[in-house]
């Protein structure tokens, strides 16, 4: 330049706000990678996503997910699971190839990680060694996914990880990244760990936490901070349950840990067992003794709050309890009928509306609402599913009076208790290719856009997403309020 050196000069260099503009680029690059699938899609026939051969007659329109990958075939599909945060975000998890494919992966687990509105491959690929039996998301961001498996161990995959300390690998003509879980708590040698095998994994918070102070944690944004403010609960068929602590080192070590057995080289994300809670000694009750060891199948924390969690067992009872290990009443929820039968509660699903109540569904067909403050159910249905097991529930997440229940001859059963309260209002049979799992996504927040879909995985190993009708997907005026009237008047 000239050397004149005037700080004019000086006080005309840009500002630039990093993080603000990372976070910009970051929900920009999504926005455009969606728009540039939709157009390369578009005239393609196939698994499009605007594809309407296999739109079931509950539906407005679906698309498929691309399994169709060379490491995702001869794999049956074990689990699907959706976020809670982002509800675009499912995972799906995938079986033991059937046939020998490449060494790196025949004698593991694959985990996929989509993005339902990028169908043409998942966003991640992940790889387990053990059977994963139950997975969930980290509540508010979907960036770590915890797993259980059959030998009871819990693993959390950091989803922000660099892939350089990953396995990079040519499958077919494209190379893929496999992440290897950045924690297990296989590495803790103590006696905190499960010795059964994990039947569910659970995610423990509430909003409050978005609010804590920066002094907790080293986090860089507030954002991530608040997504990782939170613990996580596994159970296992031995009615333990442990609490552990998400934690966030404040930097990574490429050589490793030496405390941290379980810790990845070069991980910054690891859980602290916290608390544990022994549901069986709480089970062993006087009237249990003659039933022999009580199973726990599964367990939900009170989304308003977390403290109070119920658990379903094989004999049809669900448990009541708090972390605390305070008093709690009812302790035990009840079916109408009297006394005890070999009954599996499958699954339960609270309300996601803010209203103490809670749907059950069991091995005899029969489906159970709960309020939280009675022990026997506010309605009880024994008849509409034909005796056939129950092992699919999902609450609508637009719709208070809405839920979807699935059975165990891939039939598919949407309720709506405001049109009837005496069984569901549409029936979806799957078939030839059988139903093996389902979840749940969708948006309530936009009046205009909200949308509900089901994640369907097929016995083929096919994932389809169905986007129900709007009659059940569109929030109805005051319908929180006539639901509430509805429940007063079974009280």
């Amino acid at each position: 330049g000239s050397g004149s050196g005037e700080l004019c000069d000086v006080a005309t260099a840009p500002k630039v706000d990093t993080p603000r503009l990372s976070s910009f680029l970051r929900a920009a690059c999504q926005v455009i990678a969606v728009l540039l699938e939709e157009d390369r899609l578009g005239p393609e026939p196939g698994w499009s996503p605007g594809t309407q051969d296999g739109t079931l007659p509950v539906s407005d329109r679906s698309s498929q997910l691309n399994t169709r990958l060379p490491f995702l075939q001869n794999r049956t599909v074990l689990c699907l699971c959706a976020s809670r945060g982002q509800r675009q975000m499912v995972v799906s998890v995938h079986g033991l190839p059937g046939a020998p494919f490449a060494p790196a992966l025949d004698d593991r687990y694959v985990l996929c990680v989509w993005d339902i509105w990028q169908p043409s491959g998942p966003q991640k690929v992940l790889i387990c060694e053990s059977k994963v039996t139950c997975c969930c998301f980290s509540p508010f961001k979907a960036f770590l996914l915890f797993a259980g498996t059959v030998h009871g161990s819990v693993v959390v995959w950091d989803l922000r990880e660099d892939s350089g300390i990953h396995r990079y690998v040519k499958l077919g003509d494209c190379f893929w990244t496999l992440r290897t879980a950045t924690f297990s708590t296989d590495g803790i040698l103590t006696s905190v760990n499960h010795c059964s095998p994990v039947q569910a994994v659970e995610p423990v918070s509430t909003s409050v936490y978005k609010k804590q102070s920066f002094v907790l944690s080293p986090f860089s944004t507030q954002e991530e901070m608040s997504g990782l403010s939170f613990h996580v609960a596994s159970l296992d068929e031995s009615g333990v349950l442990n609490v552990w602590v998400v934690v966030e080192l404040p930097k990574a070590d490429i050589a490793g840990s030496v405390s941290d057995l379980g810790l990845i080289p070069g991980g910054r994300v690891k859980l602290v067992h916290s608390a544990v809670v022994r549901l069986s000694d709480r089970l062993s009750h006087t009237c249990f003794e003659f039933w022999g060891a009580t199973q726990t199948l599964n367990v939900k924390f009170l989304p308003s709050d977390p403290s109070h969690f119920i658990v379903g067992t094989d004999v049809g009872l669900i448990s009541h309890g708090t972390r605390q290990d305070l008093k709690v009443s009812p302790k035990l929820y009840k079916p109408q009928q009297p006394g005890m039968r070999p009954v599996k509660v499958n699954v339960i699903d609270f309300s996601p509306f803010g209203e103490p109540v809670f749907l059950a569904g069991c091995s005899d067909g029969s489906l159970r609402l709960h309020q939280l403050t009675s022990e026997r159910p506010l309605l009880q249905w024994d008849g509409s599913t034909d005796g056939h097991a129950v092992i699919g529930l999902h609450w609508s997440l637009t719709r208070p009076a809405v839920f979807l229940a699935q059975d165990d001859t891939s039939c598919i059963y949407v309720w709506d208790l405001l049109e009837s309260d005496l069984g569901p209002v549409a029936k979806q049979r799957i078939s030839p290719d059988r139903l093996v799992a389902m979840t749940v996504v969708g948006e309530a927040e936009k009046a205009n856009g909200s949308f509900l879909a089901l994640g369907l995985a097929r016995a083929s190993g096919h994932v389809d997403v169905q986007y129900l009708k709007r009659t059940w997907a569109a929030p109805v005026a005051d319908e929180l309020r006539k639901l509430q009237l509805l429940l007063r008047e079974a009280l």
